[in-house]
């Protein structure tokens, strides 16, 4: 993935962790080096963020049942239990992925943790209110065009209160960031590749408004958080 690159509209390329074709253990390996980038980058924040606004307008309730898909470890949803324990919010937690791998790392990771449920699944397969709340962390810029669309309404239909979407800043300062600590901390040929790309693969303030115009959802909300990711808030009515 070069250091340099045009920034103007959203990458095309798939990301290697698209093909499940591969995997075993450098994908392992992968997960583990990204939970780290994800602490560098303080990614569980702009998720937390989301859920709790949906959670004020929901009325402040005491049990909340949260799904992840595409949920790779989980790890983001650490700071959500921390939080639900900060509110004497009974918080559910389950995490999808589509991946062998990802599942295996995730039950690893959550092995002491009764509150995190692990199941290996696509997200088009869900039921319908399948839980309160469903959250997207670094997912949805793998989908571009009537596939981001149709994969934002999926998860919409999963929801009962809303959906909370995570993810990237399409910025020249994320990128290079991005791309100098992949170079820094892993020699791993997905975190190399993927990194960077899923910049290049992420999104400006207009994609969020074409996103919104899609969906014909007046209540959709995105704020930048740090560190150059987005929360988007998309309550079902």
């Amino acid at each position: 993935m070069p250091f340099f690159r045009r920034l103007s509209v959203r990458a095309q390329e798939d990301e290697l962790m698209d093909d499940f074709s591969m995997g075993g253990e450098e994908l392992r390996e992968a997960l583990k080096h990204l939970r780290r980038l994800n602490r560098i980058f303080a990614a569980p924040g702009p998720t937390r963020a989301g859920v709790e606004k949906l959670w004020l307008a929901s009325g402040r309730p005491k049990a909340l049942s949260i799904l992840d898909v595409g949920a790779g470890s989980g790890d983001v949803n650490r700071k959500l239990l921390e939080w639900g324990d900060r509110k004497g919010i009974g918080l559910k937690i389950t995490l999808v992925d589509m991946t062998q791998e990802a599942c295996e790392e995730a039950r690893q990771l959550f092995r002491d943790e009764p509150r995190v449920k692990v199941v290996q699944g696509d997200l088009r397969e869900l039921k319908d209110g399948s839980a309160d709340i469903v959250t997207g962390s670094q997912f949805i810029h793998h989908f571009d065009g009537l596939q981001l669309v149709e994969m934002v309404s999926h998860m919409r239909r999963a929801a009962k209160y809303g959906v909370v979407i995570n993810d990237i800043h399409r910025h020249p300062v994320s990128y290079a960031a991005v791309w100098v600590v992949t170079h820094v901390i892993s020699r791993n040929r997905y975190i190399r590749h993927d990194g960077p790309l899923s910049v290049a693969k992420g999104f400006k303030d207009r994609d969020w408004r074409e996103l919104q115009q899609n969906l014909q959802s007046a209540d959709m909300t995105y704020s930048w958080k740090p560190l150059f990711r987005y929360s988007v808030v998309i309550p079902n009515a």
